[in-house]
């Protein structure tokens, strides 16, 4: 990892299915300065990394697919 890059972990409610972990996905990766995501259907999170991340643009990337998503204490 670069000194500049970020990790983001998010509790994700309303995923039931690998579905659903393909549009969380999907739709965090469209958003600027990701690089990498990592969502546990599981665990109901997701692990995402890079570049001066915007924590409320990934909420609301995810929040429009339809599920919550609120950053881990």
């Amino acid at each position: 990892r670069r000194n500049d890059e970020q990790k983001l972990d998010l509790e994700v409610k309303g995923m039931t299915c690998d579905h659903c972990v393909k549009s969380v996905t999907s739709a965090v990766e469209e958003v600027h300065g990701v690089s990498s995501v990592a969502v546990d259907l599981a665990a109901q999170s997701a692990v995402i990394e890079g570049e001066a991340l915007d924590a409320q643009a990934i909420i609301e990337a995810i929040t429009e697919e339809g599920y919550e998503a609120t950053v881990k204490a």
